[in-house]
């Protein structure tokens, strides 16, 4: 269970995950698990994510900043144009095209979190879920519209950088939001993690007795 002795471990290191559960106030520990990420041939997103967020599990049991901890998250993210799976861009030429296909366009953005039991050295959950095994596993959806981008504010956007290191290579917490003119769902699945869900299974799996926690009061 998750409490400021034994921390939820974040399993990857993202900026942006880490954010979203700081500010949700959980005990946090943070660790990248690090695996493949790379597509295979017919891979549809529901298989990819599956398969990409359960090897980040296993990778994340292994590390030693696993040991105490109340649980551990790991999140995969990918934005879905059509039938086709836009990952991180490989540079910025590759990130202009992705900005042109979503142009006044409706794209979706899937993020799949894993959860499991942490590594507590007084509790004996090793075998309830197995390294490649999650407790609670769950794919959040949320509709994303572009407006029209002209050529320049293409061009413009992707010089920043801001989305050469996200999927879709835009940011809608950042410069990136000029982009968008609606959303339909969760805004902080968007941004990488879906809150409200990951909450929610934390306490229907036991994990987090008491939700929200005490802030800490200074003196």
């Amino acid at each position: 269970m998750i409490d400021d002795s034994h921390p939820l471990l974040l399993g990857s290191g993202s900026p942006r995950r880490r954010e979203i559960l700081t500010t949700l106030g959980l005990p946090l520990r943070v660790a990248a698990a690090e695996v493949d990420e790379a597509g295979r041939a017919g891979e549809d997103a529901a298989a990819y994510l599956e398969r990409v967020t359960l090897a980040k599990l296993a990778a994340a049991r292994r590390l030693r900043q696993a040991a105490g901890a109340g649980a551990i998250l790991v999140a995969d993210t990918s934005v879905i144009l059509g039938d086709a799976i836009l990952g991180k861009p490989r540079d910025e030429g590759d990130a202009r095209a992705m900005l042109r296909a979503l142009s006044g366009r409706e794209h979706q953005v899937w993020t799949r979190f894993a959860i499991a039991h942490g590594d507590r050295p007084d509790v004996a959950t090793a075998s309830v879920a197995g390294p490649a095994e999650a407790l609670h596993a769950e794919t959040v959806v949320t509709r994303v519209r572009f407006r029209e981008l002209d050529d320049d504010e293409v061009a413009s956007y992707a010089a920043t950088g801001e989305g050469l290191d996200k999927a879709g290579a835009y940011a809608i917490q950042g410069i990136g939001a000029f982009a968008v003119a609606r959303i339909d769902g969760s805004y902080s699945n968007v941004v990488g993690l879906p809150a409200c869900e990951v909450v929610a299974a934390l306490q229907a799996t036991g994990l987090l007795a008491r939700f929200p926690l005490p802030l800490a009061r200074s003196s």
